[in-house]
């Protein structure tokens, strides 16, 4: 991994938006629009995928699909799926300016990475209208990577396809997939690497799949702190990850140090 040229990273709970707060907001309030009360587990699992293949993977849940049927007297197919993205696609747009900052240490290890001659790439679970909207609130805040790719650059194909990842390599003009680290927050960011045959790594603090607002996750003790660390770092080292960072500072060290 010391002969890494690109990093390719995932937004929000990577380098955006702590604990990954804005997709969870809106995919519980559309829910709840429809009397379906989901629990925080299954709403965090299909996290990183576009975000209509997330609502697809929800509704397919049992407990999801069991609840819909006993309400609405019939399985929930596509239609449903469409009607809900829609309601969810405007919430989401309407919260987002308030969940684009970048996390803590991302700018300076960004820009470390950058002096130190390493290419900066990114691939999103979010569409171009929401990425429109994020990327240029970071990019005020000092963090800009050099492209971004989203779903709608493959064809609607997001994680834990590979393409996006393609894209990045293609556009910052890298021949060797081994030269190349992906980094995300969510089991589907680790898949996509994987599945690109670049190396695959996962941030634990601020990530979705550890699901804490950075309030709560500076409330927790130093005991605790490790604990709820190591439980995440287990689910992506599960998924294949290559390697495991607590924070973006730590990924730092490992490419500088």
């Amino acid at each position: 991994m010391k002969k890494i040229k690109v990093v390719i990273f995932d937004w929000a709970g990577t380098t955006v938006d702590f604990g990954c707060m804005a997709p969870v907001q809106a995919f519980m309030e559309v829910f709840k629009a429809y009397g379906i009360e989901p629990t925080m587990e299954e709403v965090r699992g299909p996290m990183g995928m576009l975000k209509i293949d997330h609502i697809r993977t929800m509704l397919k849940m049992d407990r999801i699909k069991t609840c819909w049927m006993e309400k609405y007297g019939k399985e929930p197919g596509e239609e449903e799926a469409q009607q809900l993205y829609g309601i969810f696609e405007e919430k989401l747009l309407s919260i987002l300016p308030n969940f684009s900052d970048p996390k803590p240490g991302v700018v300076d290890v960004v820009n470390r990475l950058r002096r130190n001659g390493f290419k900066i790439g990114s691939t999103t679970g979010y569409t171009d209208k929401m990425m429109d909207i994020v990327a240029p609130i970071a990019e005020e805040k000092g963090y800009a990577p050099d492209v971004w790719f989203s779903p709608d650059s493959t064809n609607q194909k997001g994680r834990p396809y590979p393409y996006m990842i393609f894209r990045n390599i293609e556009a910052l003009g890298i021949k060797k997939v081994r030269r190349v680290l992906k980094v995300g927050d969510t089991v589907s960011d680790i898949k996509e690497g994987k599945n690109a045959g670049v190396w695959s790594a996962g941030i634990v603090v601020g990530s979705s799949e550890m699901g804490l607002t950075l309030e709560e996750y500076e409330a927790l003790s130093e005991e605790e702190k490790e604990t709820r660390c190591r439980e995440v770092a287990d689910r992506f080292l599960d998924a294949g990850a290559d390697k495991v960072f607590y924070t973006i500072e730590d990924l730092g060290e490992f490419l500088l140090g």
